[in-house]
This record gives C-alpha cells, structure tokens and sequence, in this order.
C-alpha cells in the first residue's frame, strides 16, 4: 500500500489526515490523487468503501483558494445522506487549509439553505433537484468552480439525474477539472465522460472476493473507550500461539505495543518509522515464537509470509474492504484454520455490513467478555496444562509431599492453591490510548428502490425541465427566470 506522504499532498491536509487517523492510502486514492493533483480529468470506477471521498476531495481542497469566499468545487451526489456525509469528510480534510464545505439538499428549508450560501462556502456538495432549483432562483454561482465531482454517477442514473447532469455540467465553465466517479459505467456515463469531459484519465479498482476459506471470523461490538480491556480479555481467553493485532496509525501501534506490555503480555511493533534493522529484528522474534503479539499498520505488515499465526485482531477497523482482505489472509494458512475478530463501534456498524457485502461473506458476533471471564479463561488454561501432566508424566516421587499435604488441607484448597502459583496473573495497569475517529460508510444505495415511490427521497425533488442558453464571455447566461416552488 502506497503512504499519503508519498503522493505530493500539502503538510496541511497531511496534518488533516493523520489528525483523522489515516496514513495509507486505498487503491483508488493511490492512483487518482497524482493524477487529479496535476489537473487531469480523471473517471474513477470503484465501489462504494473504497475511500473515494479523499480520492477526489484531497485534489479539490489542494486548488482552494481560502480568502476567496466563493463557490470553487462542487461536489454532486445522489442523496441527502450521502451528500451529508462527503461534506462532513470534506470538512474534516480541509479544516487545516480553512476550506468550508456546506451540504445542500433537498427536505432542508430553502431559505436557510440560501442565507449559508452567502457566507460563501468554498465547497458545495449537492444533490441534483436542490441544486438545480439553486441554480434556476440564481442563489449558487458557478461561474468560479475550479473543480466538479460527480459521485456515484451510476446511482443517480439509475434514479433519473442524467439529464440533470448534463445541465449541471454545462452550467459551469468549460475550463474546470471534472471528476467522475461510478461503480459501473453504462453507456450514458461513458458518454457524459466522452462529450463534457477532456482527455479523462481512467482508474479502475476492483473489490477483492474473500479468498480464503478456513478463517473464522467474528466482530465485537465495543465503545472506543472498551476497546483495550476488551482486547486484553479476550487475548486471555484465546491465549494465541501468534498473533497479529492491526492499528491504522504509527501512533496507535506505539500506544497498543506499550499498554499490553505494561499488562505483561510479550509485544512489540511494527510501523513504517522503524529501520530496516529493527523491524527485521522484531519479525523474527515473533517468527521465532519469542514474541507472541505482533502489533503493526497495514504498510508494515505488507509482504508478511509468517506460518503458525492462529489469531488476527482488528483493533481498528480498515477503511476499505480490501485492506481487511488482506489483514485477515496473515492467518488461516498452510491448511491451518485461523480467527480474525474485529472490534467495531456502533457508528462503524454499517461499515462491516459493507465489508461483508463486498467480501461476500458473514462475520460472527462475539459478546466483549468480562474480566472475570478472562481470569477464569486463564485459570482453565492452567487447569488443562495440569490435566496434561497427569496424563503424561511420572508423578511418583512427588505423591509423598501431595500426601502430606492432603493430611493438613482438604483436596480443593491444594488445587486451588497450586492453580493460583500457575495462573499468569493479569497486571490491570491503567491504559489510556489517543481516540481515532471512527470509520464511516457513504449511504449512496441505501434503499435504491425505493426512490421512485418517494419522489427520490432526499436526493431527488426534480421538477420541471432545466433550460440553459448557454455562455457568453466565459460566464454563464442568466438562467430562464421560470421558477418553480421548492420543496422544502
């Protein structure tokens, strides 16, 4: 996987980025941003989860001009949900070029709508009606947009924007940068790209099908706050031969790493700041079984060919499906079977329903286990290595002193005693660690079908033909003076 640093971002939108908890960028960010950095059209053909936001948005927020307070990208999107949520990541990504993102869609009072407009956001992420109803009352300038985002064209060809599209498109100068983005490209999408689009770059990723079959696997539901007691149970509970604890960030793997050796358990890191010498060095002491943890970032683990890893926890979920592909592949190998459990927050909820969708397949749930669960999952581990050498040892010389000791105490209190000099007693030292903030699902094709019976939802309030006469001097012609009411 390719690192944001690597692909000619700002220091500011680094900063935003690490800020949001991402250093690695997906597929479909890897190949779009150098080319959209440049200036160059780009069609980007790639699922829903891939990171396509940042694909377009980091381009855009890098040509934003702060200080001038007018409308300089526009973003088009099929609903009033996915609309929300790419101007809330927007916002996120350009908080440290002091770039403002306003979300317009319909089901929101018009007046209010209009009166955010004159406080002159730099980006404007629309749905199709409301837009078009914004552009017939001339309440949004185009005249000065340097860079438009088509996403998830397909979806709102499928609900009736096409013609919308065109029209939209049309409206702004001819010399902005365009950026097309869809999971399917029927032959109305390639010919929006062959008539308004110049010269466009084509990016195409595909979603990775589930490869491998003898991994079972299971996500925990937790706050951010339970994530670390919960993983330290449950590494109790399952007490993994090897196994490979994912974190998104540099950070997070440091914080990981250092809390699970403050509660005794043999772990080290791995992230892309460390020599060749010492990332060498720790992979073979976990190769080597002398290490039982291995905490790492998706870029470190890359090209990972350990044998014997048993368990693989998702401390922080991936941004998109293919990275989890590629995490959960470091166990369940040589024939061996292997677990993957995966810690979610009730707000990344739909993100593992997309990660199964994409996968094509299911995740288990699994209940956070107690700390007294975990006690008693130590405990039995104890119990079963001394069920072992009763089976396999010689134990005469050592019935003598068990006799005596029966004389003096009954049988379950020597039992007892012996379990607690065996049982690895967990130390509960406090662990605080950064927050991250939590992965989110665009909800573009939520409930496709119903749009038609609800006049398009959020997304749609389409009324009437949009008419435009053209450009002269470079900027748009007034728009025909015919309004409609909006829907608000």
């Amino acid at each position: 996987m390719t690192k944001f640093n690597e692909l000619g971002i700002s220091k500011q939108i680094l900063t935003a980025l690490e800020k949001m908890g991402f250093e690695e960028a997906t597929p479909i960010q890897a190949q779009t941003i150098p080319l959209a950095i440049t200036g160059k059209d780009v069609i980007g053909q790639a699922q829903t989860g891939t990171g396509k936001t940042a694909a377009f948005g980091i381009p855009m927020i890098e040509k934003i001009e702060p200080n001038a307070r007018k409308i300089q990208g526009l973003v088009v999107a099929p609903t009033r949900e996915l609309a929300i949520q790419v101007s809330e990541e927007l916002h996120k990504l350009g908080r440290e070029n002091r770039v403002k993102t306003l979300p317009v869609y319909g089901g929101q009072h018009m007046e209010r709508q209009i009166k955010a407009l004159k406080n002159g956001p730099h980006i404007v992420v629309a749905t199709p009606g409301r837009l078009l109803d914004h552009l017939r009352r001339r309440t949004i300038r185009v005249d000065d947009v340097r860079v438009a985002v088509l996403d998830e064209a397909d979806e709102m060809l499928n609900m009736g924007f096409i013609d919308d599209i065109r029209s939209i498109l049309e409206a702004i100068p001819e010399e902005r940068q365009t950026l097309l983005f869809s999971a399917t490209m029927p032959k109305e999408i390639l010919d929006i790209a062959k008539t308004l689009m110049k010269n466009p770059e084509k990016v195409q990723v595909k979603s990775k099908e589930m490869t491998v079959s003898n991994i079972d696997q299971f996500f925990v539901e937790v706050t951010e706050k339970q994530k670390f007691d919960t993983l330290t149970n449950l590494l109790d509970i399952h007490v993994p031969e090897l196994a490979i604890i994912f974190g998104r960030t540099k950070k997070r793997v440091d914080e990981l790493t250092e809390g699970l050796q403050a509660r005794g358990f043999r772990a080290e890191g791995i992230h892309g700041d460390l020599t060749q010498g010492k990332r060498t060095s720790v992979l073979n002491k976990f190769k080597l079984g002398r290490i039982e943890i291995l905490v790492a970032t998706d870029v470190a683990a890359r090209g990972l060919d350990i044998s014997g890893v048993t368990h693989v926890y998702n401390f922080d979920i991936p941004q998109d499906p293919e990275s989890y592909v590629h995490r959960i592949g470091r166990t369940g190998r040589a024939g061996k079977t292997g677990e993957a459990i995966s810690f979610i927050t009730p707000r990344e909820v739909p993100h593992l329903h997309l990660i199964e969708k994409v996968t094509k397949s299911k995740m288990k749930r699994m209940q956070a286990p107690s700390y007294d669960e975990a006690k008693r999952g130590l405990q039995q581990l104890t119990a079963e290595k001394i069920m072992k050498a009763i089976q396999q040892s010689d134990l005469q010389e050592y019935r003598e002193t068990a006799t005596e000791l029966l004389d003096e105490h009954d049988s379950v209190t020597i039992i007892a005693a012996a379990l607690k000099m065996m049982t690895r007693e967990r130390r509960q030292t406090p662990v605080t660690l950064t927050s991250v903030q939590p992965v989110s699902v665009k909800h573009g094709s939520k409930n496709k079908g119903s749009y038609s019976q609800r006049g398009r939802g959020g997304g749609g309030d389409k009324r009437g033909s949009f008419n435009r006469k053209g450009k002269q001097g470079g900027r748009n012609r007034k728009f025909q003076n015919k309004r409609s009411k909006s829907n608000s």
